[in-house]
């Protein structure tokens, strides 16, 4: 599944290419990935408007429209959002493609058909489930040792359930809760109440600096993943325990090994994190 930095990586790069570019009409491939409105009303929104922006939250990528409309895309497991400036290329998985006025298309695409796309019209409440409830995004000012050791005071959950909890960090999914923790040196079966202060500073720290470094590796694609030019990233060439069971930890050289939390594949060194 996506997560912040591939998110991110997908909204700076369609942030540049869209702004005043006018959609001309739109194609919805599969009816049930549009979540609201309907197909019609959908197709009445967006045709002839100008786009002025792109926004992200959490997973979400926001796509405004000069007349104060906004699109809303969940890319989920396996979607994808690319800017194809010829217009003619055709991903086989292709479900709604936004055709722009003097050519080029914006192509949403989904493997598995988990993601979801919503429309809204100016002054209308997006009404998006989990949209609203998101925590504070772990890379703004919000997110600090002091949110984070409030947020945890008390909680049973387990460290790797918390992290994954959109209504707490807003962003965070399995390869960078895995990698945070392990940078953390905490077990993720840990509760996460029983975290010290001086391990919820690790964690906050630890948390920041893998998804600053899945950015500036462009992401991580095992599968599906493709940023907002339909290209890789190679962050995963970088990961210390996520998809590696088996393979000897980078610190103490033991093997990484895989578990399940909360129903996640789990991945972690058991030696380094205690």
């Amino acid at each position: 599944m996506p997560e912040l930095p591939e998110v991110e990586i997908i909204r700076q790069y369609l942030d540049e290419q869209l702004p005043g570019r006018t959609i001309a009409c739109v194609d919805i491939l599969l009816p049930r990935q549009l979540k609201y409105p309907e197909p019609e009303a959908f197709q009445l929104l967006v045709a002839g408007k100008r786009m002025k922006g792109m926004r992200r939250r959490g997973k979400y990528l926001l796509l405004d429209l000069q007349d104060g409309s906004t699109i809303v895309f969940h890319l989920r497991m396996t979607g994808s959002l690319v800017y194809d400036p010829s217009g003619r290329q055709r991903d086989a998985y292709a479900r709604m493609v936004f055709h722009l006025a003097g050519g080029g298309a914006l192509v949403f695409a989904d493997v598995r058909t988990f993601g979801c796309v919503y429309g809204f019209v100016a002054g209308e409440e997006i009404a998006v489930p989990g949209l609203q409830s998101l925590g504070p995004e772990p890379l703004s000012e919000a997110f600090t040792l002091a949110y984070l050791a409030r947020a945890i005071r008390g909680r049973k959950q387990l460290i790797k359930s918390f992290l994954l909890d959109q209504r707490r960090i807003a962003g965070l999914g399995n390869i960078y809760a895995d990698e945070a923790l392990f940078l953390a040196g905490i077990h993720p079966r840990r509760e996460a109440g029983s975290l010290t202060q001086a391990e919820c500073k690790k964690l906050a720290a630890a948390i920041q600096r893998v998804l600053r470094d899945g950015l500036a590796d462009g992401g991580t694609t095992f599968r599906n993943y493709r940023n907002g030019e339909g290209g890789y990233g190679h962050h995963q060439e970088h990961l210390c325990v996520y998809h590696r069971a088996g393979k000897p930890c980078p610190t103490c050289g033991r093997p990484i090994e895989k578990t399940t939390v909360g129903g996640r594949g789990t991945h972690y060194c058991p030696y380094c994190q205690h």
